[in-house]
């Protein structure tokens, strides 16, 4: 188990909040499939503030999915706090601040890993937002700008002294983006540097990943992010893996097929026809990737308008699988 505050996650294996990725449809999944928690996309704070629509619905949080975190990502202290009183007001269980998006339109503004790099600043946020909350507050943030400004041990401190209650920390800079390979050591420096749970995130795709940054570094939990895309299985396997070194045999076809059916029907319901099958392309084509012949199935799958279409593409690919001897 692990705690952060009052709220108790039942294994260390958590989901990355990944932008266009984590709405409640692939959290429900993510969570039935064995994360210990899980993370929403992020939310703009001036969004929220200034009353858009989709913005709120983004802090729709389902019954099936706790716990999880609703992540907030800005840089105006006013309407940080402004925000972070308005998830306070949900059914989310943690509050978690974004210092470490990479994206050019986040932090060309003083957001997400921009704000990472005044980190007096960025402990005030978390100052005021603690002091505004009932719930736990935590933030995510990468090793630094760049290798030259490498700060994340200084940021891990400022923002536990102003009341944040875990932090999250991705063993790369902003400027590599997602490339190169994640530099676990730093996670392991904030880890000695700081007294509450800290979480690594970078280059965990496997539950022999999980156990080798755990032991590396000593972090309490993992977050995965693009290793579960298509796959959510593997907080299923981490989890059982951290706690009794077995591996778990992977979903066949079937249950890949089955459960990219479901992510669908979820997706639907939660966003619509016409835009919750655009977006299950994606999903769709991660479900079949590594399976034979999913590759040509692709064009197929990214024609697909209908619910009912895309629902038989995948059985048809499915059928078409199991026919190969």
């Amino acid at each position: 188990m692990l705690n952060i505050g009052d709220v108790t996650l039942d294994n260390p294996a958590i989901l990355a909040p990944m932008a266009g990725v984590c709405n409640p449809a692939f959290r429900i999944l993510a969570k039935e499939l064995g994360a210990g928690m899980v993370c929403a996309e992020m939310v703009s704070d001036k969004a929220l503030v200034h009353g858009n629509e989709k913005s709120h619905r983004m802090l729709t949080v389902l019954p099936d999915e706790h716990p999880v975190s609703l992540q907030l990502v800005g840089y105006d202290k006013e309407s940080m706090v402004q925000a972070a009183e308005m998830v306070g007001e949900t059914n989310a269980d943690i509050i978690d601040i974004n210092m470490g998006c990479p994206v050019l339109k986040i932090y060309k503004n003083g957001s997400g890993a921009a704000l990472a790099r005044n980190p007096d600043y960025a402990a005030s946020i978390v100052r005021e937002v603690v002091a505004r909350v009932d719930k736990p507050v935590t933030v995510k943030f990468r090793k630094g700008w760049d290798d030259d400004h490498v700060n994340a041990v200084e940021v891990a401190k400022a923002v536990v002294d102003a009341g944040a209650e875990a932090v999250t920390v991705h063993g790369r800079t902003a400027l590599q983006l997602y490339s190169g390979v994640a530099d676990w050591s730093i996670i392991r420096e904030v880890k000695a540097a700081v007294s509450v749970p800290v979480i690594g995130n970078g280059d965990v795709a496997s539950p022999a990943d999980a156990l080798r940054m755990m032991e590396e570094t000593g972090c309490d939990g993992v977050m995965i992010g693009r290793g579960a895309l298509g796959y959510p299985w593997v907080f299923r396997e981490v989890a059982e893996f951290l706690k009794t070194g077995q591996l778990l045999e992977g979903p066949g076809a079937d249950e890949r097929v089955q459960v990219a059916i479901r992510h669908l029907h979820l997706l639907v319901e939660l966003k619509g026809e016409v835009i919750g099958v655009k977006e299950m392309r994606k999903h769709a084509a991660w479900y079949l990737k590594g399976l034979r012949g999913s590759a040509e199935w692709k064009p197929r799958i990214n024609e697909q308008t209908t619910l009912r279409g895309m629902e038989s593409t995948l059985q048809q690919f499915l059928s078409e699988f199991e026919a190969v001897v």
